[in-house]
């Protein structure tokens, strides 16, 4: 077909522009200009294709730091705990010479200066309390502790009595829990932590009774002082040991029942009297 004149022309820019209209509607699309508009009047012409899911063109919205929480870390031990696990956190941090007392079984002062030292060492938050960051830390440099490093300083339970014990004024030593108990006619007055001799001095076993008592004593053979001494066979006497206070069970003594407690030895010492029975057993 010809086409021609001025109406020609008109006719062929007509069919030119019907041509993004007819494609923007087999592909579903509108068909608008960039400024919004209807499109009459503006060239070129921009086709919105449909969206799909998952496109490079919409990015997952990223969140601000402000969105994001904040986990605070377990915390495996703080201060006012009590417990065994206390004592095995002090006793490795002895292991790791950040504390030189206890174990104690209670979080304290010192454990907590303990915990901050060995955290600032190794670039950890100088918290005091054992996180499970600083715990699991502590655990890899350290050995699993024993019972006499977890009661190196006493604290231990008293074993029950030898049945010796149950009848009159007693001394109850028993050498299985290292400790001492005080007991009228079965009655367990008070309880305190005892060290023995060691491999060459050992502690006598058996059933003695006090004969002696000394409130100042100083051993004539090894010059050392045995203060509240209650002397039960030959030169062994149950007294306060300075050693015992100051290294617990990491020392002996020379065959005497060491008591490391000063003011719980002063007590008994006020109240055993000569005579008295003490039983010394496993």
């Amino acid at each position: 077909m010809k086409v021609s004149g001025h109406s020609g022309i008109l006719a062929a820019a007509l069919s030119v522009l019907a041509v993004p209209a007819v494609l923007a509607v087999l592909c579903g699309c509108t068909v608008r200009s960039p400024d919004g508009g209807d499109g009459r009047g503006h060239s070129p012409v921009h086709i919105d294709l449909p969206h799909r899911s998952g496109s490079a063109s919409a990015p997952a919205a990223t969140p601000t730091p402000s969105a994001v929480e904040t986990v605070p870390p377990h915390i495996v031990f703080t201060r006012g705990d009590t417990g065994t696990g206390v004592r095995e956190l002090q006793a490795r941090l002895r292991q790791a010479a950040w504390l030189f007392d206890g174990p104690t079984g209670t979080y304290d002062d010192l454990t907590a200066q303990a915990v901050e030292g060995f955290q600032g060492k190794r670039g950890l938050p100088r918290t005091g309390e054992t996180d499970a960051v600083t715990w699991r830390r502590l655990v890899r440099m350290t050995h699993r502790p024993g019972k006499w490093e977890l009661y190196l300083m006493g604290g231990q339970p008293a074993a029950a009595p030898d049945p010796r014990c149950l009848t009159g004024r007693v001394l109850c030593i028993s050498k299985t829990s290292r400790t001492l108990r005080w007991m009228i006619d079965g009655r367990t007055v008070s309880t305190m932590s005892v060290r023995f001799g060691a491999q060459y001095t050992p502690t006598r076993e058996g059933v003695f009774h006090i004969y002696w008592k000394s409130r100042h004593h100083v051993s004539t053979l090894y010059h050392s002082p045995m203060p509240y001494a209650m002397f039960f066979s030959g030169g062994q006497a149950v007294h306060y040991s300075y050693d015992f206070a100051a290294r617990g069970y990491a020392g002996g003594s020379h065959g005497c029942v060491n008591v490391r407690d000063e003011a719980a030895i002063a007590d008994l010492f006020a109240q055993v009297r000569n005579g008295d029975k003490v039983v010394v057993s496993w």
